[in-house]
């Protein structure tokens, strides 16, 4: 308990003070968060009948897009209809990890290619899942 406290005590003095890095572990753990999202946006994938990831073509076509910017895919007035459901509600749920897992590896900094490269990848995801679900509704663009 003494560590936790010590630990969460140097964080709170490094980011009021801007003082050294925090320790390896906190970035370790960052890391292992967004693979863990990433992770269950691939299994997520799979429960919807889509292929593992996205391209890694597609991927590239999506690394400087913001994620809001990756899930606008349906138009604005879009419905969807009760069976679509599961399909759209997983869409939303790969959409909400990208966005998690980008903001993990913004804060983890641009230089960190492991978690930018899931942040490049979960975007991919998203639009392709968003996509999945406007074309389950007949929305699709």
């Amino acid at each position: 308990m003494r560590a936790i406290a010590v630990a969460l005590l140097a964080a709170l003095v490094w980011s009021s003070c801007g003082g050294a890095p925090p320790p390896e572990h906190w970035r370790e753990d960052k890391r292992n968060e967004g693979a863990i999202l990433w992770a269950q946006s691939r299994d997520w994938r799979r429960e919807a009948h889509m292929p593992l990831g996205p391209s890694h073509a597609f991927e590239l076509q999506l690394a400087r897009t913001p994620v809001k910017d990756a899930k606008r895919v349906c138009p604005d007035n879009h419905e969807v209809p009760k069976t679509c459901d599961d399909v759209c509600n997983l869409s939303d749920a790969i959409c909400d990890n990208a966005e998690t897992i980008c903001k993990l590896a913004d804060e983890l900094g641009k230089d960190d290619t492991f978690a930018q490269d899931k942040c490049t990848s979960a975007k991919a995801s998203c639009r392709e899942a968003q996509q999945r679900c406007c074309d389950c509704s007949g929305d699709g663009k």
